[in-house]
């Protein structure tokens, strides 16, 4: 099967990483994102143990990463959809754009995010 190029002009391929609190809430957000579209692929890492400042206080916690795949132009909805659905008060939500990679896989990755 060929993939149709995307208009790559209006929109550009970003990983979004976050991290959930446990393996069911992780499963359950990247079900939701693919789901609705607004990610073509979510890749649930093995957990980690982060350190952090909250409210003045040294905090660590296990933590699952997520490294999630979608458009520019999805990133707004991926950005909101995380926001509701995520347990934390303030989730950590990084986009990075992605300025190269197999062309059929970008090809993939924008068939798979649009409306």
């Amino acid at each position: 099967m060929k993939l149709q190029s995307p208009s790559l002009e209006n929109s550009s391929a970003v990983l979004v990483l976050t991290n959930m609190p446990d393996q069911g809430s992780a499963e359950n957000i990247a079900r939701e994102l693919v789901a609705k579209k607004l990610a073509a692929c979510v890749n649930l890492l093995a957990p980690c143990q982060s350190f952090y400042q909250w409210h003045g206080k040294l905090e660590t916690a296990t933590e699952i990463p997520l490294l999630i795949k979608t458009t520019s132009l999805r990133y707004p909805e991926l950005e909101q959809a995380i926001r509701e659905l995520h347990p934390y008060e303030l989730p950590e939500i990084i986009h990075v754009p992605v300025t190269g990679g197999l062309p059929d896989y970008l090809t993939w990755l924008h068939q798979e995010t649009r409306d």
